[in-house]
């Protein structure tokens, strides 16, 4: 399904790259025939009390496992259904996008256990809210943000999302009120450990973006969407740094996130830095 629909002029260089292409200029794809499940031995793993009561999932990174209960017993057992998801995660998007294999940065892995609802501290972290991806601490300074989702529910209920407009038109309506960044401040986040690297010209204005279309109470409640329900079993790909998307509704999911750089696009034209790039006339990135 197409969720940019204005997408540019490509080239690709074969067939080998037809999925890359498809899912980079429609941004989200629903995968037929491709599904992940839970075994038998380790359906239990989906009790809410396997959480900390504190984060809103359980999540695999670099730093080991997170949000999970302090001494849960199971801990490698989560550690370890993570893992297998993540590497079919991994294998899949090779599949089917083989281009992508030499230049895939693994991120998190979360296990979503809570209701969508549940854990909106604040407007900017409600994710029931139209918006594309960005992250305030994490800059990355180009790269693009591919989402593995499945929706693991064992009750067969659907995940809802609200999917809205292409992202050129997202950003023109919020870009010319967006905030830049003030000389030094990019040098001083860093130094200051607010931001893992410096924060660039794209990473403002797309944090920009993700804020203001979050705060703006008109816009959520006018702004043009559609209703997409994944059925339990589903599994999407998705591009959230330029599928403006919000979670309704759903409880019981697996989320694998990767990075990518520019040069590994099969449509380059279609990722946000280059939207915003032509929007703007000006370079968003360091040489």
């Amino acid at each position: 399904m197409r969720a940019n629909t204005s997408a540019p002029d490509v080239d690709p260089s074969g067939a080998a790259d037809a999925f890359a292409v498809r899912l980079e200029t429609e941004g989200l794809v629903l995968l037929e025939g491709r599904s992940f499940s839970l075994t038998s031995a380790e359906a239990d793993l989906l009790d809410p009390s396997h959480g900390d009561g504190r984060a809103k999932n359980i999540s695999l990174g670099a730093g080991g496992v997170r949000g999970a209960a302090e001494a849960d017993p199971d801990l490698d057992r989560l550690r370890a259904l993570m893992e297998r998801y993540r590497d079919w995660s991994r294998d899949t998007l090779c599949d089917l996008a083989p281009r992508y294999r030499s230049w895939l940065e693994i991120g998190r892995t979360s296990f979503r256990t809570r209701e969508v609802a549940d854990g909106a501290a604040s407007p900017r972290k409600d994710d029931r809210r139209l918006h594309v991806d960005a992250f305030a601490s994490q800059p990355t300074q180009g790269r693009r943000i591919l989402r593995v989702f499945v929706n693991i529910n064992p009750s067969g209920e659907g995940r809802v999302w609200r999917v809205g407009e292409d992202f050129e038109a997202h950003a023109r309506r919020f870009v010319p009120s967006a905030r830049r960044l003030a000389p030094g401040e990019s040098w001083a986040l860093k130094t200051l450990g607010v931001t893992r690297s410096r924060r660039t010209l794209y990473d403002q204005l797309m944090l920009q973006l993700h804020d203001q279309a979050k705060l703006d109470e008109a816009y959520q409640a006018g702004a043009p969407a559609r209703e997409m329900v994944f059925p339990s079993g589903a599994a999407w790909i998705v591009y959230t740094d330029s599928v403006v998307h919000a979670a309704i509704a759903g409880r019981f999911a697996l989320e694998q996130t990767f990075y990518l750089p520019l040069e590994a696009m099969a449509a380059p034209a279609a990722a946000p830095a280059r939207v915003l790039e032509r929007i703007t006339g000006r370079s968003l990135l360091p040489a």
